[in-house]
């Protein structure tokens, strides 16, 4: 495994930790980094990470499959992990790697970004809990399908173009509250898509050198350029997210028995009977 390199400069500049402050926790919005290319992020690095990393941490499919794709649907591209990121150049696949903090060298690379957010993140949401970071290796004209993730998360475009496609997070006309319950009773984070959803999209084009923060729980998806794309995303949970996931499962719960529970509040609220009622369920386990 290629080893460590040190970043000898700080990778986000002053003004994208002002943009950043601007925009955090409840918005999304283009950043910059000075990320330079970095040997654990080589084609042949991540290429021999995927081998190495269990099948559970590695996901990877044809790269022109639908925006709303029922993950039951997608297919298989025929190849290994280390073929697919080999060849991603010509072979039609999109790859992520997935939780690459739990090997050394990308964990060192992974903390040290998030240090230099830090000072933006605590004072708004608290300690950043459960750092975890992803890689997306993408073929030209890819797709990455409807979804949304529980991660606050910065993506930091390395190599090639993409547009990422986002509608605000908590807005049920793009992701209803069964939606969200559905997902947080074990659920996959893929949507339901509708041609409709296209015109209230905030669009935010990516090139080397270009990041984007993502907000908890918004909807998007990721249509890539005309050449090879590799991305790197840099994710935290935040006590405020991890009540908000919480409210979500509660709601499940409740709809199960019958009732029909209002959607939970956004940032800087949450709904605290729901948090503290799911705690001592599933404290007691009654729960799972």
């Amino acid at each position: 495994m290629t080893a460590h390199q040190p970043v000898t400069r700080p990778v986000f500049p002053a003004e994208t930790l002002e943009r950043m402050a601007a925009l955090y926790p409840a918005q999304a919005g283009l950043l910059h980094h000075h990320l330079p290319d970095h040997p654990l992020l080589s084609i042949e690095a991540l290429a021999q990470l995927g081998e190495s990393l269990p099948a559970s941490e590695v996901e990877y499919n044809p790269g022109n499959v639908p925006i709303g794709i029922r993950p039951e649907d997608i297919p298989s591209n025929g190849l290994s992990i280390g073929e697919t990121i080999r060849t991603i150049d010509t072979n039609g696949s999109w790859a992520v790697l997935k939780n690459i903090e739990n090997v050394g060298a990308y964990r060192t690379l992974l903390m040290d970004l998030l240090g230099e957010l830090e000072p933006v993140v605590t004072p708004r949401t608290g300690a950043m809990l459960t750092p975890q970071g992803f890689v997306f290796i993408s073929s030209p004209g890819s797709i990455t399908p409807f979804h949304f993730d529980p991660e606050h998360n910065i993506l930091l475009q390395l190599r090639g173009t993409k547009v990422m496609n986002v509608w605000p997070a908590g807005d049920e006309r793009f992701a209803d509250r069964r939606e969200h319950e559905r997902y947080h009773a074990g659920g996959h984070r893929n949507l339901p898509w509708q041609d409709a959803y296209r015109d209230a999209a905030q669009q935010v084009p990516l090139g080397p050198g270009d990041a984007v923060l993502m907000p908890v729980m918004a909807p998007h998806f990721v249509a890539n350029g005309d050449a090879p794309s590799i991305s790197l995303s840099i994710t935290w949970r935040s006590e405020w997210s991890y009540r908000e996931s919480e409210a979500h499962a509660a709601n499940a719960a409740l709809r199960r028995i019958g009732l029909d529970p209002a959607m939970p509040p956004r940032w800087p609220s949450y709904a605290w009977a729901k948090t503290v009622g799911w705690r001592i369920a599933r404290k007691l386990k009654l729960v799972s």
